[in-house]
């Protein structure tokens, strides 16, 4: 099997990347090719025994798309994006690398079907953001998108192409709207749900975290542990029984801000939650205020997706995978 990873260098196709090499099989496909892609050049990941193809490449060229195709890749993981914050900041930027890129994928993908019997997996990492105020206190799999973001905007826009493409045969395709990955390891980003990883990764590793939002705020998690798991399903899963509608709400767990800091209190005490600092930001409440609180997706958990059943699990798993499980 061949896989190809757009995004490649980021948090989550680093760590999808490195699930691939570590047993040389994608669920129970073994994978002999890897082509990893990012903007800037992916490692190689160490020990996997396969052919691996790093290329540094902008997603929003019309012809970046066909260099990734060039090997045929049988699966085709779609994450490269840039963060909800930036899409709102720049708002060309977002709808050329997050709209454009992803379009000029899913029609390099088309072309190539015309004259050869070509139909690749195909997974675009959607996101909870496509939908908008006001909202329930729980999604279920009916509700509609009204996103009032850019990023939300322009993930919706994928969604619909993919749903298209796919009844037309082009390629299999799935869009899984994650929740909220935390927590997210390394440095903080320009993700304006920054704030709910660092709250807690911070003050693990003992620094000061700055907390933008009142307590208050109820919102969807998983690990990327489990960020990585809902990829792999979804790439290796029986697509039949999800029929035409071929995008799907994700597993989590749903937590106030308060409860993710007793959360943090349970594992590693008082003096971790100390070192929170609440610091009000307008504007990051403005966006995060108008994204949904809480799902059912029962579609997914039916079709086999899942994800953690706590806040501490999520912190445990972190200082498993990211501070050999030391604090």
């Amino acid at each position: 099997m061949h896989v190809l990873i757009s995004g490649a260098a980021g948090m989550i196709g680093r760590k999808f990347t490195a699930a691939i090499a570590n047993t040389g099989k994608l669920g129970p496909h073994t994978v002999n090719r890897l082509t990893l892609a990012d903007t800037v050049e992916p490692e190689t990941p160490p020990g996997f025994a396969g052919a691996v193809t790093n290329l540094a490449l902008d997603i929003s060229d019309p012809q970046t798309a066909p260099q990734l195709l060039a090997g045929r890749p049988d699966v085709i993981i779609h994450l490269a994006a840039i963060v909800s914050g930036e899409a709102e900041q720049d708002f060309d930027k977002g709808y050329r690398i997050n709209l454009d890129g992803t379009r000029y994928l899913f029609d390099a993908v088309r072309h190539i079907s015309k004259t050869e019997t070509y139909c690749p997996r195909l997974i675009f990492a959607s996101s909870i953001a496509v939908f908008g105020a006001p909202l329930p206190d729980e999604i279920d799999d009916t509700f509609f998108t009204a996103p009032m973001t850019s990023y939300g905007t322009q993930k919706a826009i994928c969604e619909l192409l993919l749903q298209d493409y796919t009844r037309r045969g082009f390629f299999d395709g799935l869009a899984i709207r994650l929740p909220t990955i935390c927590i997210r390891p390394g440095r903080p980003n320009a993700a304006a749900s920054g704030f709910f990883s660092g709250i807690l990764r911070e003050p693990l590793a003992g620094k000061t975290a700055i907390l933008p939002v009142p307590d208050t705020v109820r919102h969807w998690h998983a690990s990327p542990r489990a960020a990585v798991g809902f990829l792999v399903h979804a790439a290796t899963m029986d697509t039949g029984p999800v029929g035409h509608r071929r995008v799907l709400n994700m597993p989590g767990v749903l937590a106030t801000v308060a409860e993710q800091i007793e959360a943090l209190r349970a594992v590693a005490g008082d003096k971790a939650v100390a070192l929170i600092r609440r610091e009000p930001a307008p504007e990051i409440m403005r966006i995060i205020s108008n994204w949904p609180r809480g799902f059912a997706a029962e579609r997914a958990t039916a079709l086999g997706f899942r994800a953690e059943t706590s806040f501490e699990e999520i912190i445990r798993i972190h200082i498993e995978d990211e501070m050999d499980g030391e604090l």
